[in-house]
């Protein structure tokens, strides 16, 4: 099994004291490859629209950016980290999904992530941690992944693992290693809300391509065979 995880700060705080826990489960039996931001890009997108008209090897941070698009695309499972600031993921962790928007489905999604599962742990003090994962949890399911788990770690006080309440630490321990407990390895299924996605960008590829088959999205979808009968959730199978 091979596990791809994305830290949205490097700070070792409470998320990635949860994270860790989450990923005991695993650290025998799985290949871990982390990223931490923003170190491991470091800079912001800034709407060039580069990878989107040209290809996404002609960003600017492309050096950056491919490891983390290769490392998502090899994995089994996807952990997203990220405490809310001001009732949103990190700075550094959105960039990191601007970034990727070219694998949006109206773009160009990556074939291998239709399959994919992925968890988000977000937890911040008071409320904010559900609309932080929201931010990624969008992206994923635009990228085409169905199964996708969220732990939000709610406190009511203190933003010190050890100086928690030792009620609050249990909690929030038992949740997150419930959930590693429950996450499986084998391929997830695509769901309906994905497919309808697929199918809506579909038919605007197939204008694109109609009107101009060099367009860069449009050609990506005729190249991968989705304008006509294969689907990237049913990988070397047709519709």
């Amino acid at each position: 099994m091979k596990i791809t995880v994305i830290n949205g700060t490097e700070k070792h705080g409470i998320t990635y004291k949860l994270k860790e826990i989450f990923l005991e489960n695993f650290r025998d039996k799985a290949e871990i490859t982390e990223f931490c931001l923003p170190k491991d890009l470091p800079d912001f997108c800034t709407g060039c629209t580069r990878c989107h008209l040209t290809g996404e090897e002609n960003c600017k941070d492309a050096v950056f950016v491919q490891p983390i698009a290769k490392a998502i695309d090899e994995a089994d499972l996807l952990v997203f980290t990220s405490p809310s600031y001001v009732f949103h993921v990190t700075g550094a962790m959105k960039a990191c999904l601007d970034h990727l928007s070219y694998r949006w489905m109206p773009h160009r999604p990556s074939a291998a992530v239709f399959s994919k599962r992925a968890v988000i742990i977000t937890q911040c003090l008071g409320s904010g941690a559900k609309s932080a994962a929201k931010d990624i949890k969008h992206s994923l399911s635009w990228w085409g992944i169905s199964d996708i788990k969220v732990f939000c770690g709610k406190l009511m006080s203190g933003i010190v693992w050890n100086e928690l309440p030792e009620k609050t630490r249990r909690k929030l321990e038992l949740g997150i290693k419930k959930l590693s407990g429950n996450c499986k390895a084998k391929p997830a299924r695509a769901k309906i809300a994905v497919k309808i996605k697929f199918y809506i960008c579909r038919m605007i590829q197939k204008s694109l391509y109609k009107k101009n088959p060099e367009y860069n999205d449009a050609k990506y979808w005729h190249e991968n065979g989705w304008l006509d009968k294969k689907r990237p959730w049913k990988r070397n199978k047709s519709a």
